[in-house]
């Protein structure tokens, strides 16, 4: 991916001081290689198939093709293609899908084809399977749909991109003559064969510009100008849907002399969802998980992480600084959990579901300042959840600001074992402590019997 890319070029070449001008800001401390770790995601991505449509309206060039979600499907979209030369290619939201694995041993998540009945009899091998790739990991992904195209044959591949940058504070261009393969192996080998260049979020991309990467990136001279325009569409899609990433691999010169997009990732920024509404109707669902989906469906801002102590917060700088100071007296946040400044009673509850459906989770922090939001309703959200959920771990409660008082006197008349703490401080501290004997219980076989209620 493109932003993996970026970090990994500024890994390997910020030791010589590769960097000038604009391409400095790709050795800024937000670039550095982190490692892959299976989170939530921010942002909206779309199976190929919708992203090539997406491209095809912009007038980008791609191979013709459509998408199947049955094996009988599948065989009248290759028998009506009218050509015996395609490629079935498994639709799922994870890279590495040509070398993945499906339940039930098919390996490969894209393969050429030479009759509609070898595409009827791929699909039965892919539809309704999980396919496993690196990225997904032992959970995998199911494959709902596969898409069928023509097969182009390339003379020369070639990667491009477009990605949001935070050191820049705009979008970045990366390229490569090197397309088809990972991209990150060839940045961590070869970053010289990385191309990078800061895009003037005012201007856009000129077609001097555009020129200028299709040159360092290898296009012979008869297609620089396609090329060029080619990115100069790729761009107009980037800002007109409001993307964080677009990613073309391969963008090839095919054996016509076409210059062509043969696949397409693109990431959407869900702060846009509000005005790119086609796009986020296009959101499938069955390859989020089933955290993403809860939080979205209750409204909340959730991302699981790899601790054992869930947080309950109301801001997302609070949140953080939650997670900061349960680092800091030892113990590993198991979420980013922000409920915002308007939760009702019932999103509370919800995020009590979130929270404790993360069967990691030891010990509740609950950290609320009350301004917009109410301590009392907070305090019902607690009580509510507790009572439906019937919770075994220990939760300790942090509130202060609007109704606190009431919210207080809520808690201490339910007779509930929630642990009250005025400094946050403290309560950082007790629920690492009790993390700790919640794990060494769990390690032992014990029950502490920290059930809810008394």
């Amino acid at each position: 991916m493109a932003a993996a890319v970026l970090r990994q070029v500024a890994t390997c070449v910020a030791g010589r001081g590769a960097f000038q001008s604009g391409a400095k800001v790709m050795g800024a401390p937000i670039l550095h290689q982190q490692p892959h770790q299976p989170q939530q995601r921010r942002q909206l991505s779309l199976h190929e198939y919708m992203s090539m449509e997406l491209l095809q309206e912009a007038g980008v060039k791609v191979p013709k093709g459509t998408v199947a979600t049955s094996v009988e499907e599948a065989y009248k979209v290759a028998k009506g293609m009218g050509s015996t030369d395609l490629v079935v290619k498994a639709q799922v939201l994870a890279g590495g899908r040509g070398k993945g694995v499906f339940e039930g041993g098919l390996r490969g998540g894209v393969k050429i084809v030479y009759s509609p009945e070898e595409a009827r009899d791929l699909a039965s091998r892919m539809l309704g399977k999980k396919l496993y790739t690196k990225q997904t990991g032992e959970k995998g992904r199911i494959c709902n749909h596969v898409f069928i195209c023509e097969r182009r044959y390339p003379r020369r591949e070639y990667y491009f991109a477009i990605a949001l940058e935070r050191a820049f504070q705009g979008p970045v261009i990366i390229g490569s003559s090197h397309g088809g393969v990972n991209i990150e192996d060839v940045a961590a080998e070869n970053p010289d064969a990385i191309v990078k260049e800061p895009i003037d979020i005012m201007e856009g991309i000129n077609h001097e510009q555009a020129l200028r990467v299709a040159q360092k990136i290898g296009f012979p001279d008869e297609l620089l100008n396609d090329a060029a325009e080619l990115m100069m569409k790729l761009y107009g899609v980037f800002m007109k849907y409001d993307a964080s990433m677009i990613e073309i691999n391969p963008m090839v010169e095919d054996s016509s002399g076409a210059v062509m997009c043969m696949d397409a990732k693109i990431n959407f920024d869900a702060n846009a969802a509000y005005r790119q509404e086609r796009v986020f109707s296009m959101r499938d669902w069955s390859q989020e998980d089933a955290r993403d989906v809860q939080a979205a469906q209750a409204n909340l801002n959730y991302i699981g992480l790899d601790g054992n102590i869930g947080c309950l917060v109301n801001g997302a700088g609070l949140a953080m600084a939650t997670m900061d100071i349960i680092k800091l007296h030892g113990g590993l946040p198991a979420n980013f959990l922000d409920v915002g400044g308007g939760a009702t009673a019932q999103q509370v509850t919800e995020a009590f579901k979130l929270i404790t459906s993360d069967s990691k989770v030891q010990a509740i922090l609950v950290n609320i300042f009350g301004g917009i939001m109410r301590c009392d309703i907070i305090a019902q959200g607690i009580i509510a959840a507790a009572k439906e959920l019937n919770l075994r771990v220990p939760i300790v409660v942090r509130l202060q600001g609007t109704q606190v008082d009431d919210a207080k006197a809520i808690i201490a008349a339910s007779s509930l074992k929630i642990l009250a703490c005025d400094d946050l401080d403290e309560a950082a501290k007790m629920v690492v402590k009790l993390s700790e004997i919640v794990s060494i219980a769990r390690q032992a076989n014990v029950d502490v019997n920290f059930q809810l209620p008394l």
